[in-house]
């Protein structure tokens, strides 16, 4: 059983997967093997979720910088930070004051794009406080496991209905 929660941890560490990703797959390991405790995969996946937090507010902008003018990994290097300060400078304008609630919002609200990697990589861009960006993108990742848990239940149970 500690492989599948592995799994599901490795699996919210990847970037685009990240937590909304890893619970869907959690649920599917969950309709095989009723025992693998979904509460218990919950925490495990938020963790492994945030665990890359810190690196990428400090390392990432610094890698990114370094990388983006580099035969080969250039392009890639670019559209990621490009992605980030798109991502930050939108934040920004729309938020003003509230900053660090659309942080939260950006990161908790699961559309493609928007999860606790690019929100922290934006922070990082906008030099914004560690300590709060940490907070809001965890309350993010709250609010997103919360929408994508149900979401998974409502889904796993209707098709579990129809098959």
């Amino acid at each position: 059983m500690l492989k599948k929660y592995l799994f599901v941890f490795f699996w919210s560490m990847v970037p685009l997967v990240e937590l909304r990703g890893a619970i869907p797959i959690a649920h599917d390991i969950n309709k095989n093997f009723p025992e693998f405790n979904l509460l218990i995969a919950y925490i495990v996946i938020a963790i492994g979720n945030m665990l890359p937090m810190p690196f990428i507010f400090f390392f990432a902008r610094k890698i990114l910088e370094w990388g983006k003018d580099k035969p080969v990994i250039g392009g890639f290097f670019r559209f990621c930070f490009e992605k980030g300060e798109k991502g930050g400078k939108k934040l920004q304008e729309k938020a003003g004051r509230g900053l660090y609630i659309a942080l939260l919002l950006f990161v908790g609200i699961p559309v493609p794009g928007t999860g606790a990697w690019t929100g922290t990589l934006a922070a990082s861009i906008l030099d914004m406080d560690f300590k709060k960006s940490v907070l809001a993108v965890i309350g993010g990742i709250a609010l997103a496991g919360t929408i994508m848990g149900i979401g998974s239940a409502v889904v796993f149970g209707v098709v579990g209905l129809l098959g």
